[in-house]
Parts: structure tokens; sequence; C-alpha cells
């Protein structure tokens, strides 16, 4: 976080840091705004009343102060994540690469690394597909306002690789890819960025498994994504990260619903008629969630708070 902090105040960023119940009352860092659980129940969201606590999705009251500041661009990351110096560069939505389209799963790690390896999320009977070649993919010039750089050392994986692979890994600097429409991958929270057409699709799930909360997330923007024609921009790794002491059963059971629906989740949401254009990003978001939860992926307490979230993004904005 020291590191965070150092090259915020290098690069003229703002850095906001959120707390939650757990979190150290007397938390303070230099060029970092800490906003404890109390100072977050002040703020003018309803968002911030209904969040749950000991939850990741509280993230989100970090997005909204972001974008009441005025925010152009927002980068998360977790606080066991050390930035490189690539993670500084300056990032550009528009980029000519390589554009996976129609492709079914595609498992994006395995064109960073040789090594058998996939993303937390990928679902577990795909896992064997093989990976078809870069150069088969037209390359084209795509709006991506959503980008998704990796992690070495201790990489993004679910519990059924770390208990049966070996870590640490470092991936291959290789040309970035975009995922394009009828293609699905999984991406996270953890060095994410996002430009500001794409904020309404930031908000995390609080009314699921917490392994699962930014993996249907991702889902739910990829398929927002698919209809606007923007790709999702995966980049090689520009944090290392220590990961934070987990227990691997734990993690495992949370991960279960993932293992198990994420395929149906992905064609659930292919099959909803989902209209293009940045005005209609708040009304597909909902038709998304109300279809989680109708499938009973997502539980109906996630509409409250899904609403108030809508509610005071549209004040900000």
């Amino acid at each position: 976080m020291r590191d965070c902090s150092e090259g915020c105040h290098k690069h003229n960023m703002d850095f906001i840091v959120i707390g939650d119940t757990k979190s150290p009352h007397d938390f303070s860092l230099s060029g970092c705004q800490f906003l404890s659980i109390e100072k977050q129940r002040k703020l003018p969201f309803g968002l911030a009343t209904l969040a749950p606590e000991r939850h990741y999705a509280r993230k989100n009251i970090g997005y909204l102060v972001a974008m009441e500041r005025g925010a152009e661009l927002i980068i998360e990351t977790d606080d066991d994540n050390f930035p490189y110096e690539e993670f500084w560069s300056e990032r550009h939505p528009y980029q000519k690469v390589n554009l996976v389209e129609n492709a079914g799963w595609i498992n994006v790690y395995r064109y960073f690394t040789d090594a058998t390896i996939w993303p937390r999320g990928f679902p577990i009977e795909h896992i064997k597909k093989p990976a078809i070649s870069m150069e088969s993919y037209a390359i084209a010039e795509i709006y991506c306002p959503i980008q998704q750089g990796l992690a070495d050392k201790n990489p993004d994986v679910d519990a059924i690789y770390r208990l049966t692979s070996e870590l640490p890994l470092t991936f291959n600097n290789s040309v970035p890819m975009a995922i394009g429409n009828g293609s699905w991958t999984p991406f996270n929270s953890q060095n994410t960025t996002w430009f500001k057409e794409a904020f309404p699709l930031l908000y995390i799930p609080s009314y699921c498994n917490f392994r699962m909360c930014d993996i249907w997330r991702s889902f739910i923007a990829l398929r927002i994504c698919h209809a606007n024609d923007w790709g999702i921009l995966f980049h090689g790794p520009t944090v290392w990260q220590e990961r934070n002491e987990h227990n691997l059963i734990n993690d495992f059971e949370d991960e279960i619903p993932g293992y198990l629906k994420n395929t149906k989740i992905c064609h659930e949401l292919s099959e909803l008629d989902i209209k293009s254009g940045k005005d209609y990003l708040i009304e597909n978001l909902l038709k998304c969630y109300k279809k989680l939860i109708d499938i009973n992926v997502i539980g109906s307490g996630e509409l409250p708070l899904l609403n108030a979230w809508i509610n005071d993004f549209t004040l900000i904005s």
C-alpha cells in the first residue's frame, strides 16, 4: 500500500482505500484517503448505508467516491498487490490488437504462459480446450473501456489450481488481446482499469458467494460490452501479488457455485435482449441482474442495493 500511495502521489492520482469493520481505526498512510466504515456511512450515497459489512462489495462505495470527484478513469487493485513501474503507464481506451470473436470460452492465461493455468471463474469443463493460435485472430482497432492486467507470482486462480499445482508463476509480457462478441472469459477486480463510459458496470454484487462476486460482475459487463461492440482488453502483468492468508478449502467451498453454474450463467446472459448504446447501460444492468436472480444465482436482496447504486450513479453523473 505504501508503494501504491507513493506511485499515486508521483503520478498525481487520488488513492482511495475502503475500510471495513476489521480495519484498524487509526489507519494512516501519507497520500491516501482512508474511508473507515463510519466515514462511509456519512457519505451522501444511499448505498453507503445498505452495503453489507465484512464484504468485498464495499468497494462499490470507493467507486462512487471516485466518480463524485470527477474521475475519468478508475484503476482498482487489492492490498496484496505490488505495482511494477508499468502499472503507472498511461492507459488508452482504443487499442489495435488481436480481437477474439465468436470463439466461445477463451482461457486468456494460455496466451501469456505455456503453463496449464486458468483464471478464477473459468469453467473447469473447458480447462483442456486447446488454445487457438493468436495469429488466427484478426487485428482490429477496438474500443476497450475495461482493461485487465495480469498479476505475477501469485496470480488470480481458483482453489482447484492452488490445491493441485505449483506457484509462483511469472507471465510473459505478450502482446495484448481483446475479447469481443461471442467470446467469454472471466476478469477480476485486482488489476483492472475502467474508463468513464463503463463506470455503471463497476457494480459488484453482495448477495452471492464472495469468491464469485467480481467474476459474475465480469460476465454481466462482458455481455453488455458485446452489445456495444466493446472489447475487454487483457495485457501482461503490471503487478505482482504476495497473497494474503487464505484457507483453500474455504475458498473451494465458496467457488462451488461458479464451478457448477458459470457456463449456464453466460448462456442465460447471452440469450437476453440487450440493447446497444450507452443510454441503455443501466437498463441492461438491471436486466442482467434480474435474470441472475430469476435463476437463483444471486439473492433477491440484491435489488435494493443495485437500485441504490443506480440512484447514486445517476445523481453523480
